[in-house]
């Protein structure tokens, strides 16, 4: 596959994972599906908005470059018929590389919010009833939480979501900088000819 179209199927792939995320963040604001009385007791590491700025906003501008990748103008610059598209290829790089970093944030969070656990009402206090993820493979402790209803297993499935697909998003920008490297050095095939050249890279 060249490498545009490499680029363009990875930013395809990209705007469904970033729109999910960010509902996956604004459905934790609702603890157990409900809206809560106070915002303190919303579980900490949601109002770091990892799946909404992390793995949402920082992943669409990545996404809409590889997207236009394919359709950059490629009759170059200086007399060499590839140049500009390899400029595009090396700024996707760039890109890429700031998908890692919003993803790797919300990866980050996720799996300290996991290994934490919610924030729940366990009788007496509003706090963070479990230690190192030990609510994870023991199910009768989720009944310290009292309140919200089903708040263990609804952090639980939703930082998990967002664990998965920020890892996903990780990967593919990480494919992204090895298919930038590619184009910015060798080119790219759908440039062959564009300006009436040999067909050659």
């Amino acid at each position: 596959m060249c490498t545009g179209g490499c680029a363009k199927c990875l930013g395809t792939t990209l705007i469904p994972l970033a729109v999910l995320c960010t509902l996956a963040n604004i459905l934790l604001f609702f603890p157990g599906g409900k809206v809560v009385e106070n915002n303190l007791h919303i579980t900490d590491e949601v109002w770091y908005f990892g799946g909404i700025l992390g793995s949402g906003v920082l992943m669409i501008f990545p996404a809409l470059v590889f997207l236009g990748l394919k359709n950059n103008d490629c009759c170059g610059c200086c007399g060499n018929a590839s140049c500009g598209k390899r400029f595009a290829m090396f700024s996707s790089i760039i890109f890429a590389a700031i998908g890692v970093l919003g993803a790797g944030y919300c990866f980050v969070l996720s799996a300290v919010a996991l290994n934490r656990g919610p924030k729940c009402y366990t009788g007496t206090q509003w706090t963070y009833p479990f230690q190192d993820g030990n609510y994870l493979a023991n199910h009768t402790l989720w009944s310290a939480c009292q309140s919200p209803e089903n708040i263990v297993p609804w952090n639980l499935t939703l930082f998990s979501l967002l664990l998965v697909m920020s890892g996903i998003q990780v990967v593919l920008c990480g494919i992204q900088v090895v298919n930038g490297l590619f184009g910015t050095i060798c080119g790219d095939c759908k440039c062959c000819g564009c300006c009436g050249g040999d067909g050659t890279v």
